[in-house]
């Protein structure tokens, strides 16, 4: 049974999330996606390390937990991180939104093809429903004047490294606290993204705008800090059909927003897509009925 302040801090997670989209499109127009992501997942990183130390959660990892750190943190947050602000530079940020929450779809494909794991008849017709997504969406950006379906591959890419590091986490024997392994994953990856930007973007001016300064304090303190926070205080009691509606609503969140953000009105092919995408998800996430 949820509870009521779970179903706020649900709430109020989902709108962080959908939100996060066009913030990270408004934060676009002034900074280079590489460094937007070293800035905010460095802030982010620091602002939960403080958060846990006062917590008294044990952040120091053994030496036998750094190769752990090391190999889920390169699909899990570098590989998400570094694809998929790429793909939202090219794309409309809901867009970007709808395909990167194909990865749910991705990680139950990924499973029976690599670990034959048992492909069920709803995630058969999950499947069916993302490839219409993708088709719909790459067919519309093809026939654009300034369509941009690489955005797409990079979405895709991004989504496939979240699928690859769930399976990976799910294999693994994790000694330390979830926390503690994530806000190391979050160090390691923006230290690679500082040196991937310093070596193929130039350098920030810093001479940002208010919207700017705002957008980017979102990413630090609500994406990375608040987000991260509720989420894993919700994550250990929320029945796996709580949690599948609140990711089901992001990419609908985000497309929404982004007219208010940053003006981007979606076409029918996006709200066809949304649809598609939110069944896929219910059909891979939501359990089954069991038999009375």
């Amino acid at each position: 049974m949820v509870t009521r302040r779970q179903l706020w801090a649900l709430v109020a997670l989902t709108l962080m999330w959908g939100i996060n989209w066009p913030m990270m499109k408004l934060s676009l127009r002034e900074v280079t996606p590489l460094y937007f992501r070293a800035i905010t997942m460095t802030g982010g990183a620091l602002w939960l390390c403080l958060f846990y130390r006062l917590r008294g959660v044990r952040l120091r990892p053994a030496a036998t937990e750094w190769r752990t750190i090391v190999a889920l943190g390169a699909p899990n947050m570098l590989g998400w991180h570094w694809f998929s602000i790429l793909g939202v530079k090219e794309l409309a940020s809901g867009r970007a939104a709808i395909l990167g929450f194909t990865m749910p779809i991705w990680t139950v494909l990924l499973g029976a093809l690599v670990f034959r794991e048992r492909l069920t008849r709803r995630a058969a017709l999950a499947a069916a429903a993302v490839a219409v997504t993708v088709g719909l969406l790459v067919s519309d950006e093809l026939l654009a004047l300034s369509g941009r379906p690489m955005g797409i591959v990079w979405m895709e890419l991004g989504a496939l490294c979240w699928a690859i590091g769930t399976l990976m986490m799910r294999r693994t024997k994790i000694t330390q606290p979830v926390e503690a392994l994530t806000v190391w994953m979050m160090i390691l990856s923006a230290l690679c993204l500082w040196g991937i930007a310093f070596a193929s973007e130039p350098v920030p001016t810093l001479r940002f705008s208010g919207a700017m300064w705002m957008s980017l304090a979102y990413g630090v303190v609500i994406n990375y800090g608040f987000a991260q926070i509720i989420w894993f205080g919700l994550a250990r009691d929320l029945p796996p059909a709580t949690s599948a509606m609140s990711i089901m609503a992001v990419p609908l969140i985000g497309t929404l927003s982004a007219t208010l953000i940053v003006g981007e009105w979606p076409s029918w092919h996006d709200y066809v897509a949304i649809v598609f995408v939110m069944a896929a998800i219910a059909a891979v996430l939501l359990p089954t009925r069991k038999p009375a």
